[in-house]
């Protein structure tokens, strides 16, 4: 299976298991946008992803944007894991913001104004990014 077709099929995942009640807060990096991707690419659950962050508690942006330029050997490995299956840096961030022009233009007219920390939207924009990476 392509990457593109491993991480469509985990952003379904993900929004499967958000639209059935799984846990969702945005602002705790194991539990918000990219945190529940990162529990479907990795089978961690949103507790070890919190650990890997540390105790600076920072933003998936926040990393994102350095690269990972810390010394956090397993939080590096975690970007990797999202890469390998697919996602830039910039993905990372789109996701986190629910903000890819490309994967809004998916969405209906009317239907573009996403806010990030409603589960609703993240659903909606999982979805569409999946929808995305499949072949027409």
């Amino acid at each position: 299976m392509s990457a593109n077709l491993r991480l469509a099929f985990a952003l379904r995942r993900t929004a499967d298991r958000l639209a059935d009640g799984a846990r969702y807060e945005w602002g705790h990096v194991g539990r918000c946008n990219c945190g529940h991707v990162a529990q479907t690419l990795t089978d961690l659950d949103d507790r070890q992803i919190l650990r890997i962050f540390g105790q600076d508690l920072g933003e998936w942006t926040e990393h994102a944007r350095s690269r990972c330029a810390d010394t956090n050997r397993d939080l590096v490995q975690l970007f990797d894991v999202l890469h390998t299956a697919g996602m830039s840096h910039e993905d990372v961030l789109h996701l986190e913001n629910l903000s890819d022009p490309r994967i809004l233009a998916r969405l209906p007219e009317g239907a573009r104004d996403l806010r990030r920390n409603e589960r609703g939207d993240v659903v909606r924009y999982l979805r569409a990014y999946a929808d995305s990476l499949e072949p027409i």
